[in-house]
């Protein structure tokens, strides 16, 4: 077996790579400060958009829409008509608009909002599609959030971080590896005829690996180019591209190296919390990977996800306090969740997809009582610290396990 090698060799390279990519980050910020000057340059600025979500309010509606260069938040009249996904006309003012608020995504007024269409014929039905299978409106939005990357409603969002799995409803890099996993050995048996006949000089491997992106491809088309889902597509594709090349895939400086190659590409990810959340998984997901590498496997598998959910909760709540008991079982949820959504999944193809609601009711009618605890700040940036030392030092490794212990302690001790 040929010994994988680093991307990056030496300081000089490494060096020349975020020169770079700093150039290339440069140019493409410079490219969306040119879209938002063409956004400000009068009071008012028309456009079309897509309805990506509706929030009810007690006297009014907010909306999140998606136009072409940028999304924003408005509010409209709580009597509106208009449903996620319409395709509308909106008279934007843009007098309070920084460049800044533009990258992040803003709030601003709008008015005369009209229905031009409805979007996307095929999401659509397949939306239709689902629904039709349950006659649970609830239970109808998680398998539509699951399989479409649509948003959940206030209440399930609640729910699910109640119980600590908000990570296994929004579509990331866990949705796409299970995709993938499913999409390669599907494609294996027939693409291994095929090859046997016409080309056994063909890598099978990297083939169905590049089928299957382009499947996935299609599918982040299909969705609407989400951005949790597109982070973790370019992730997937250069994984590939670094294993064809026999390049160290399991390191720091390969995630820190993919991480920037995001950022130079699409400079509006540097401010997206779900970007900075799925480095932090992969961080860790290393970090344990360098230290219990030699452990028993059996072993090794049940620690996995609890060390991984322990070892990011401090930063989770840095952002997000919903603390609760029923959080403990994360890490169960995440195992049980790599059986449950392939079976879904197929389910829902053959118009079965009811077939587990029953048990799903009971869930969604738990009654979790929870607390708003949020890490302190300095305990977020020493965590951060401790985190990084952990990479090249043991010692700096168990007191990173042993913060994470206590402060876990610290936050589920106060909710009795």
């Amino acid at each position: 077996m040929v010994n994988e090698i680093p991307l990056l060799k030496n300081k000089k390279q490494w060096l020349l790579t975020i020169v770079f990519l700093f150039v290339i980050f440069v140019l493409n910020i410079s490219y969306e400060y040119y879209k938002f000057k063409a956004l400000i340059v009068d009071e008012v600025f028309v456009s079309n958009a897509k309805i990506i979500n509706i929030y009810q309010k007690k006297q009014y509606t907010v909306l999140k829409l998606q136009t072409n260069n940028f999304s924003f938040f408005t509010s409209t009249d709580k009597k509106t008509s208009l449903k996620q996904f319409d395709i509308i006309n909106v008279y934007i003012n843009t007098t309070k608009i920084t460049f800044l608020s533009y990258l992040k995504g803003f709030y601003a007024k709008t008015f005369n909002l009209q229905k031009i269409s409805t979007s996307n014929y095929i999401l659509n039905s397949s939306i239709k599609y689902i629904n039709k299978q349950h006659t649970n409106s609830d239970i109808a939005q998680i398998f539509n959030a699951l399989f479409f990357a649509t948003p959940i409603n206030s209440d399930l969002r609640t729910l699910f971080s109640n119980f600590g799995i908000s990570h296994l409803v929004a579509i990331s890099g866990f949705h796409l590896g299970i995709l993938a996993f499913i999409l390669y050995w599907i494609l294996h048996l027939p693409y291994s005829i095929i090859q046997n006949k016409y080309f056994p000089y063909r890598n099978k491997r990297f083939d169905l690996l590049i089928l299957t992106s382009f499947i996935l491809f299609s599918y982040l088309i299909f969705t609407g180019i989400v951005p949790s889902l597109l982070r973790s597509f370019v992730m997937f594709i250069l994984g590939i591209l670094f294993l064809r090349n026999n390049i160290k895939v399991f390191s720091f400086g390969t995630l820190a190296l993919t991480t920037m190659i995001i950022i130079a590409i699409f400079p509006k990810l540097l401010f997206s919390l779900s970007l900075w959340f799925s480095v932090a998984g992969v961080f860790y997901i290393f970090l344990f990977v360098q230290y219990f590498n030699n452990f028993n496997k059996i072993f090794a598998f049940i620690l996995f996800n609890v060390w991984i959910y322990l070892s990011i909760n401090p930063i989770v709540h840095f952002f997000f306090g919903t603390t609760s008991i029923m959080q403990l079982y994360s890490p169960l949820f995440t195992v049980g969740f790599t059986i449950f959504y392939p079976i879904e999944l197929f389910l829902h193809i053959f118009g079965l997809g009811d077939l587990l609601d029953s048990y799903i009711k009971i869930f969604l009618d738990i009654t979790v009582v929870s607390k708003n605890i949020v890490t302190p700040t300095w305990v977020f940036y020493s965590y951060l610290v401790v985190s990084l030392f952990s990479i090249p030092c043991p010692k700096w490794f168990r007191t990173l396990n042993l913060s994470f212990i206590a402060f876990n302690l610290w936050i589920y001790l106060q909710l009795f």
